[in-house]
């Protein structure tokens, strides 16, 4: 195989395993996304769990770039804290080691083409005639297969170019040369976007003799660090703890790379030792044990320090009060599972600012200063959500998140009627005029105060008794209210506008307890879907119609 040769069938073996990485990682988002989702969302309530879930999400998916994304998406949405993110970006570095185990175990002992080839038949097969699971398991077969076709092509490359790529051809064993071999290995996670061919491309060309081992362990540090450009490039423009995510990811991965340099020194002269009695095998396998250790090592350090690293993220990016559709990037409409996720957190927020409004605006003293004004941005924000939502691609939505989806829109439609009433000045004034209705706003005034200070799980439960006593109330205010028509000289007129006041706060107290129930609804199917039904239309209804 002459020199051109050589070098055209190795690049098309990188390309053919980044093709099989990339249909491994689609098929497997596919098929397991929410799963996957879920197990991120449960067990990450510690970072050492989060570890552990960043580690077995990213050996499923085998991209830790895209686990990282992932979780850059679900702390940006809410859906994660910022600290929970993080043991999670911590673990995906273990969990991506998997690959070079695969590669160094499995890709240089078997005969390459007579594994994968009937893979690749399968998974075609898979894809062109099975139901949609069974399409999405063919593609993560048949990518699963291409990885070893593309790695059989990148020995056969290096086989070719033996004589013309040697390690002198590369930077050596000192600063400078070090410095130029990092470089090398972050430049190639940037242009491939996968950290996992860049180890693979390293352990071909340690088998081939075209590298020695300490300038194949330099290049996968460089590696390393390279992987966390496709991160930082999807914290932009997204929320401060999306971008604290980003930023931690970076300087974790600064901080593991300094660490495997001070390994090195100790481990280097072991592992040339080896090599020297175990050949190429013995290579390979120090090369993943190496990568493996020292990524399992920086784990083991930042979690030592996570106090002070979170404190130093947060002081590099403060914190500061962003808008109330900050979670709504675009860019999460290609995940619609996640996009409700971030419309259902945005929901919350817009809820629990609008019944602060609303407190206000109950004030014994009456609307405060700028509390229109308030109001006014608050629709305009309701108007964003909603187009938000709209965009959502619904048509692909399935069981619990569809469901999600559904009560979003139900809490969409109270909070606009509840915009709507609130921004009814005169009802509100007609309040603070008659004493009987002064003490119902305050007891009402009370209730929300009383449903938003206390614990969210039990909520909705509250503000739904909280409506059966308003709505009592002020059925025994109408009552009074007609039976005393004209009797105190008030005109008729008087009367009614009372009436229509305190059927005003029945109504508020309504639409409150209803956007609680569904954000209620919204948070149980999260932590356990297979117990949440959908809310039917016709008990959405009957329940306007009672409150009215």
């Amino acid at each position: 195989m002459g020199e051109t040769s050589g070098i055209l069938t190795a690049l098309g073996g990188v390309g053919l395993f980044l093709l099989g990485m990339t249909m491994l990682t689609e098929g497997m988002q596919a098929l397991a996304g929410q799963s996957m989702r879920r197990l991120l969302r449960r067990f990450t309530r510690t970072p050492l769990r989060g570890v552990a879930a960043g580690a077995v999400v990213t050996a499923a998916l085998q991209s830790s770039s895209a686990v990282t994304v992932m979780v850059i998406g679900f702390v940006g949405a809410g859906l994660l804290t910022f600290a929970q993110g993080l043991g999670v970006v911590f673990g995906a570095n273990i969990g991506t080691t998997l690959t070079g185990w695969l590669v160094a175990s499995l890709g240089f002992r078997l005969d390459l083409d007579m594994l994968a080839l009937p893979l690749v038949f399968m998974g075609g097969m898979m894809r062109l005639f099975g139901g949609a699971r069974v399409r999405h398991g063919g593609g993560a077969l048949a990518g699963f297969a291409l990885l070893f076709l593309g790695l059989g092509l990148m020995q056969a490359g290096m086989a070719g170019l033996g004589e013309v790529v040697t390690p002198e051809r590369f930077p050596g064993d000192t600063a400078l040369g070090r410095a130029q071999l990092l470089l090398i290995g972050v430049v190639v996670t940037v242009v491939t976007q996968s950290s996992s061919a860049g180890v693979a491309t390293a352990l071909v060309a340690l088998d081939a003799g075209a590298i020695g081992f300490g300038q194949a362990a330099v290049m996968v540090i460089g590696m390393n660090i390279g992987t966390t450009f496709t991160a930082l490039l999807a914290t932009l423009g997204g929320t401060v703890a999306a971008r604290q995510t980003g930023l931690a990811h970076f300087l974790f991965n600064l901080l593991t790379g300094g660490l495997a340099f001070m390994l090195l020194i100790p481990f280097a002269p072991l592992a040339e030792a080896w090599i020297a009695e175990g050949g190429r095998d013995a290579a390979r396998l120090s090369l993943v044990i190496f990568h493996t250790v020292f990524n399992i090592v920086g784990v083991a350090a930042i979690l030592i320090v996570l106090g002070p690293f979170m404190a130093l993220v947060r002081t590099v990016l403060r914190e500061r009060r962003e808008a109330l559709t900050a979670r709504l990037d675009s860019r999460l409409l290609v995940q619609p599972a996640v996009a409700v996720d971030a419309a259902g957190a945005t929901v919350g927020d817009i809820a629990r600012h609008m019944q602060g409004l609303l407190i206000a605006r109950l004030s014994p003293s009456g609307p405060a200063r700028g509390d229109n004004a308030r109001l006014r941005q608050a629709m305009r924000v309701l108007d964003e959500t909603r187009g938000f939502a709209d965009n959502i691609d619904s048509a692909t939505l399935t069981g619990p998140v569809r469901w999600r989806y559904a009560d979003i829109l139900h809490i969409l439609d109270h909070l606009t009627r509840l915009a709507y009433r609130m921004a009814q000045d005169e009802r509100v004034a007609t309040l603070q005029r008659a004493s009987r209705l002064a003490r119902l706003a305050r007891i009402t005034r009370a209730g929300l105060i009383r449903g938003l200070s206390g614990d969210e799980s039990g909520q909705a439960e509250w503000f739904g008794r909280w409506q059966e006593i308003v709505q009592t109330r002020e059925r025994r205010l109408r009552d009074e209210l007609l039976a005393g028509a004209g009797q105190d000289g008030d005109p008729p007129g008087v009367a009614l506008a009372q009436m229509d006041a305190a059927r005003w706060l029945h109504r508020v107290n309504y639409h409150v307890w209803r956007i609680w129930l569904h954000l209620d609804r919204i948070e149980r199917s999260r932590e356990s879907p297979e117990g949440i039904v959908p809310s039917p239309a016709r008990e959405e209804a009957r329940a306007d119609v009672r409150a009215d």
